[in-house]
């Protein structure tokens, strides 16, 4: 009895795919004539697929049909994608009667760009430079010749395909995004400085936010990023954590563009750096060690006498190193005074976040011998940070964001005008 339940089965007509094994050649080389084999047997089956895909638009050849909507058009030379280069076929044609040439879509699968330009970046990110790109592709057989393996085929799919990547990066809209944190940081290229943005969502997430090329960090230029990020959806009204190395350019136009809204944490480690700087070998440890006592005290007040105390203390015999301590030392403990603790302080106390990842864009062009110009440098950042964001984490202490929200918050209803309150 037949089940009412199951769609009755229905027999599909077999593509028969005859293979002439080259026995000679599997003696002779078995790796080569392996992959040989492999590649005649993909295309025997590619062409099978795509003369099915004619008849279904013209009809079985021989048997004349008054109502076809297409006729056979010959074949014509193409090329399909294998393995991260081209490799010719000869490509079925077929014709509408009304119209032009209609596509098969068993080629436009097999030749779409989509994994030849994957394979393209994946091998750029491993560091294989465009002359050496066709050297890792596996060899195709005698009679099989590679497209798009050369150098300058690899450069210009390259160049596209980071372009392509730049105009995301630069356009992508930020208005749906909380951004309760923001690091800035200075990438030298030569005679170029990259600035880029790393922004922190109210969950801990890390986005990329925006790039700018200048020839410094310029007032100027971190001024044109800014403007940039808040065109582009980034709530300018928010109080914000700003996270920098301590550039005066950035604090200032940070400043300058959000006010009161804006909270400046000056990394910890640039700061001790600077005043390890003007200092014999033999304090090094001792002030290093002072220094590190009093930022991870939980009392903002009491760290900044320690500190002072430090600053003091170098005066007389090292003045250029309390010097240093104490310029811009409030900032060095804005976090601090947030009342954050643990993992979280830890983490958003100096720009290591963003550091880390100047470290992976240093790796990914790390091949590059000459900086034509600045677009090109945008071009190399925009690649090397979509190969990293697939690699982000969630900042540590993450968990502990929600205490950071509730201090920002009273950081900004404490700086609001009176009138804006009684409102």
């Amino acid at each position: 009895m037949k089940s009412r339940t199951k769609p009755a089965l229905r027999a599909v007509p077999a593509a028969t795919v005859q293979l002439s094994l080259p026995v000679q050649g599997v003696l002779k080389d078995v790796q080569s004539a392996f992959y040989g084999l492999c590649i005649q047997a993909g295309k025997a089956v590619l062409a099978a697929m795509m003369e099915a895909d004619r008849i279904a638009l013209c009809g079985p050849k021989g048997v004349p049909d008054a109502d076809r909507r297409a006729v056979r058009g010959g074949s014509t030379s193409s090329t399909v994608v294998l393995g991260g280069q081209r490799i010719g076929v000869r490509r079925p044609r077929a014709r509408a009667v009304d119209a032009g040439e209609l596509e098969l879509p068993t080629f436009a699968w097999a030749a779409a760009a989509d994994p030849l330009n994957t394979a393209t970046m994946a091998a750029v990110a491993a560091g294989v430079s465009m002359r050496r790109y066709g050297c890792t592709l596996e060899p195709l057989p005698a009679q099989e010749k590679a497209v798009s393996t050369s150098k300058s085929a690899t450069s210009r799919r390259f160049v596209a395909l980071s372009e392509e990547q730049l105009a995301q990066w630069l356009s992508r809209s930020l208005s749906g995004v909380d951004l309760p944190v923001v690091m800035i940081d200075g990438i030298h290229f030569r005679d170029r400085v990259i600035l880029m943005a790393l922004g922190i969502d109210a969950q801990g997430n890390k986005h990329v936010l925006g790039l700018r090329e200048g020839s410094t960090e310029a007032t100027r230029v971190v001024r044109s990023l800014l403007s940039d990020l808040i065109e582009r959806g980034l709530d300018a009204d928010r109080a914000r954590l700003w996270v920098i190395d301590g550039g005066k350019a950035l604090r200032k136009a940070i400043v300058e563009t959000f006010g009161a809204a804006a909270l400046i944490q000056r990394c910890q480690e640039h700061k001790r750096r600077n005043v390890i700087e003007h200092l014999p070998e033999e304090l090094h440890a001792s002030v290093r060690r002072a220094m590190r006592d009093a930022w991870d005290g939980a009392n903002a007040e009491l760290s900044k006498k320690q500190l002072q105390r430090l600053a003091a203390s170098l005066q007389a015999r090292h003045p250029g190193a309390a010097a240093s301590l104490r310029e811009g030392l409030d900032e060095t403990l804005t976090v601090q005074g947030l009342g954050l603790t643990g993992a979280l302080y830890r983490t958003l106390r100096t720009t290591n976040p963003i550091e880390n990842l100047n470290g992976s864009i240093a790796h990914h062009t790390r091949n590059v011998k000459r900086w034509r110009d600045g677009q090109m440098t945008l071009r190399w950042m925009a690649s090397a940070l979509s190969d990293a964001k697939d690699r982000f984490r969630k900042l540590r202490g993450h968990r502990d964001m929600r205490r950071l929200l509730a201090a920002l918050d009273a950081h900004l209803e404490s700086h609001q005008p009176a009138d804006l309150k009684a409102a």
